[in-house]
């Protein structure tokens, strides 16, 4: 699967978004190394703390079913720019995500720019931090 083929994908996926209460809906897919694609979109709640973007909710989708190794993610939403990830989902994709991984964010008009996990978070907070390494 090329990037094209994974943002159509995280494109689709955003009509299952639950977003009742901000209209902003966000669709995510993401390629793991063994060539499969695990689809999320934000699922909003009355308290708006609960709720989950598209991002995590592909992300965890996939650790769930036991994949681990992430090829590429692509983000999508009906936005003036490509959409930026919030910082809790840089927090768990640089968890997940190699530093070289890309990331390929896009509107509906497909303006799309592609950035690295370094690049979408420069200098984060991981395990060697809690071993003191």
């Amino acid at each position: 699967m090329n990037s094209d083929q994974l943002i159509e994908e995280a494109i689709n996926i955003m009509d299952n978004a639950y977003a009742p209460y901000s209209k902003f809906k966000v669709g995510a897919a993401l390629l793991t190394k063994s060539g499969k694609v695990y689809t999320g979109c934000n699922i909003e709640n009355a308290a708006y703390p609960v709720s989950c973007c598209a991002e995590r909710v592909a992300i965890f989708k996939a650790i769930s079913e036991g994949e681990t190794k992430f090829q590429e993610l692509a983000v999508a939403a009906d936005s003036s720019r490509p959409v930026p990830p919030c910082g809790s989902c840089r927090q768990v994709m640089s968890e997940f995500f190699s530093k070289t991984m890309y990331i390929h964010l896009t509107n509906l008009n497909k303006e799309t720019k592609s950035f690295t996990m370094e690049e979408l978070l420069p200098f984060s907070f991981d395990i060697d931090d809690l071993l003191g390494n």
